[in-house]
């Protein structure tokens, strides 16, 4: 699969996978159909089902040459109430509901709440958001170990329902026991992202941060206000970003939900971290085979908005078109970024560059291949940073993600506009030239005596060092000229 001719859309596309797609040749499908981010969601499944998953995606990966990145979604704290003695009740509103620690099975007076965090955090006036916000209970009096509530909103409450607490910081940490024994195994198995859910603190992110090292990236769900008041810190120390629209629609109000979406996007850019839009984008395809006209507007509204990726959950896992649905989503991205007026408004978002060298390489690289046409920017990328910061830039030209290993080529799969590439180690700036005309025109990305603008850093083999531009002449084979000498900074 030439990669020049795949892409032509920048924002990526994740999809999760589940039981409607867990077999090779359903993987290979969304692959063929544009999926470029499997999501291992650990809220379901047991290990020995992830394992054979990401075989499967590892093979797929091979069979068409593409590298994918894996994601690997921990479930966090997840707050439920316990059991009721006949499996549900019907709460009214006005009426009174007691939560307690007893694990005596409920009734419609009362359920136990297994949670002492949240019964030492709450108070009277503390809002309660029972099965994803459909019951409403407010606190009226606490007692030890006891929560005397008024009902808001009623209705069916069944055993075992979340809990939502939008008002509260609670004192519980973002991994829990599961989580740490998901996360290590996940490691294990060398997936490239590991996805944090219900962050609220930075101290949440650096406590992930120490458990897994180097071995993969971490990125950080926004879906707790708590997050949103500290969401510089909490960004500037995650590798990458989702507004999990989930749970942050259930602690906001509907209403400030696509403000949350506008503000986490553009923090994440100006930061120069990947950000996924998720939850509910194209939700009536689990059971029709089109979308809905709102959701394809929502698709679209988190392209416009500059998101890095859009992510399938349902559709994907559980529903009955996920081919489909990948194929509508793309096609959705695809026809956007061919609008004139996504291009100005890409443009007009476009954060400045930061006061040092390398993000002065990255500006001067977009404006030098806008300027004379290049049909790529090849950025030789040893840790992916330099990729990253191209893409900040977020360019016309396709940005080649050319990277030493596997693993780096992988990570770069979720970043806006990067075709992700290994070609091994290189060690002179005329052998990276080299080997970035001859990728763009194996790729298709450039034919012969059609320009490419080169990134790299000097010394090679060492992150972080984004100092050297070159404008390069795609050659006929194995050969390439250039216009500016050896190690020449931009």
């Amino acid at each position: 699969m030439r990669i020049g001719g795949a892409l032509r859309r920048r924002s990526k596309i994740v999809a999760t996978l589940g039981p409607a797609t867990d077999s090779a040749e359903m993987i290979e499908a969304l692959l063929k159909a544009g999926v470029d981010v499997f999501r291992l969601n650990f809220s379901h499944g047991e290990h020995a089902d992830h394992a054979l998953r990401v075989e499967r995606i590892r093979a797929a990966e091979a069979k068409f040459g593409r590298p994918v990145a894996i994601m690997a979604d921990v479930q966090g704290p997840k707050l439920r109430i316990g059991k009721f003695s006949g499996g549900a009740v019907h709460l009214q509103a006005g009426q009174s509901f007691q939560l307690d620690m007893s694990p005596t099975p409920g009734d419609v007076r009362r359920v136990q709440l297994p949670h002492p965090e949240i019964m030492a955090a709450a108070g009277p006036g503390t809002v309660l958001l029972l099965d994803d916000g459909k019951i409403r209970l407010e606190v009226v009096r606490k007692r030890e170990n006891q929560l005397e509530t008024r009902i808001a909103i009623g209705g069916r409450l069944s055993d075992r329902k979340g809990v939502n607490v939008p008002s509260v910081a609670l004192p519980i940490p973002a991994l829990t026991v599961k989580d740490r024994a998901d996360l290590a195994f996940a490691l294990d198995q060398g997936v490239e992202y590991l996805a944090l859910s219900f962050v609220q603190r930075p101290e949440d992110v650096m406590e992930a941060r120490e458990l897994v090292g180097d071995r993969a990236l971490v990125l950080v769900k926004i879906e707790k206000p708590q997050a949103l008041a500290q969401l510089e810190e909490i960004i500037s120390l995650a590798d990458a970003v989702m507004v999990a629209r989930g749970d942050l629609g259930v602690e906001l109000p509907a209403e400030e939900v696509p403000l949350a979406q506008k503000r986490i996007i553009k923090t994440a850019h100006r930061w120069g971290k990947p950000v996924i839009v998720a939850t509910q984008m194209l939700e009536s395809m689990i059971t029709a085979p089109t979308p809905t006209r709102a959701e394809a507007t929502d698709v679209a509204t988190a392209i416009f908005d500059g998101a890095d990726a859009v992510m399938l959950s349902a559709e994907t896992a559980a529903g009955q078109y996920p081919i489909e649905a990948v194929t509508i989503m793309s096609r959705i991205v695809r026809r956007v970024e061919e609008d004139e007026g996504w291009r100005e408004t890409k443009a007009a978002t476009r954060p400045p560059a930061e006061k040092n060298s390398a993000d002065a390489i990255a500006s001067a690289a977009r404006q030098v291949a806008e300027t004379i046409g290049a049909k790529a920017i090849a950025a030789f990328t040893s840790s992916g940073a330099t990729a990253l910061r191209i893409a900040r830039e977020r360019p016309d030209a396709p940005i080649l993600g050319l990277a030493p290993t596997i693993q780096i080529a992988r990570r770069l799969a979720l970043v806006w506009g990067v075709a992700p590439i290994e070609i091994g180690e290189t060690h002179t700036m005329t052998e990276t030239v080299v080997r970035a005309t001859n990728v763009a025109r194996r790729e298709g990305f450039a034919e012969k005596g059609e320009e490419i603008v080169v990134v790299a850093g000097v010394p090679f083999g060492k992150a972080g060092t984004t100092n050297s531009l070159r404008v390069a002449v795609v050659g006929p084979d194995r050969s390439a000229t250039s216009s500016a000498p050896e190690g020449l900074a931009g």
